[in-house]
């Protein structure tokens, strides 16, 4: 009796109207959108921060690439298989200063040494250029007949910020005009931007991320179209990020000779 008697009696609690329950939950809801939006600004702030700090960090483009257009092999008997490289600065070859460090010049003399023919070589890759740019550079290719392109494109999309669909569309249209021509087509696909040490965490791990991506459309598209990929950060990424004083060029940010060899091996194959 003692014990029961002592237990303290419950009292239900009057409820709560359904309106004081709608501004609770609404308050509860600003609250936590409100910290999402506050993490989210950080975040983006961050992110801004260090596209500048790259941005001051990475040299502006100097001087053009050396030339590479010309035969090559040219003691070799036969008629000169055509290639044209074309793209942005990595298919340039900015970042080098001899003509021959230029992946125009290492794949012709490749290609001449494996085929015993000469190769005749035109350049037509931009500093700078986006997948959008590809169109006028096809346009003057095809001026040569070439049998076989190169294209080499999609870092100046990913650091733009281009829509990728946009971006794929674009090589896609240069791909397709190039085969109707009856050129064949390789395709270095979008390289590791994550490699690239200027750029800090976390937009690195974007960069590399968002690099995949394009990579990823990027070999889709052009194998449908009827053209050849090489996934150009699959096969350098690694290498690049272990060894980036002997991979990158002065300006850390485009390959140095040894880079553009090391990509130029990767091409050749195929």
């Amino acid at each position: 009796m003692g014990v029961a008697g002592s237990a303290v009696p419950i009292v239900p609690r009057p409820p709560v109207p359904r309106r004081s329950r709608v501004r609770q939950i609404a308050r509860v809801a600003v609250i936590g959108t409100g910290a999402t939006a506050a993490a989210l600004a950080a975040t983006t702030g961050v992110l801004l921060g260090q596209a500048r700090q790259a941005r001051r960090t990475i040299p502006a483009a100097e001087a053009p690439p050396p030339r590479c257009d010309g035969v090559y092999g040219p003691k070799f008997p036969g008629r000169p298989l055509t290639v044209v490289i074309l793209g942005d600065s990595s298919a340039a070859g900015y970042g080098v200063h001899r003509r021959r460090e230029t992946p125009g010049a290492l794949l012709a003399t490749g290609l001449s040494r494996r085929l015993r023919r000469p190769v005749r070589l035109h350049r037509y890759a931009v500093v700078g250029s986006l997948s959008s740019g590809l169109k006028p550079q096809v346009e003057s290719a095809l001026e040569h007949s070439p049998d076989v392109a190169v294209i080499l494109v999609g870092g100046n999309d990913v650091t733009n910020r281009s829509p990728f669909a946009v971006a794929v569309r674009h090589l896609v249209g240069a791909v397709r005009t190039l085969r109707e021509a009856g050129c064949e087509v390789v395709v270095g696909t979008c390289p590791d931007l994550g490699a690239i040490r200027p750029i800090q965490p976390p937009l690195r791990w974007l960069a590399r991320r968002w690099s995949r991506q394009l990579a990823a459309a990027q070999t889709v598209a052009v194998v449908e179209a009827g053209g050849w990929t090489v996934s150009l950060g699959d096969l350098l990424g690694p290498r690049f990020t272990a060894e980036p004083t002997r991979m990158f060029a002065w300006d850390r940010f485009h390959p140095s000779a040894e880079g553009y060899a090391m990509a130029a091996a990767a091409l050749l194959p195929t």
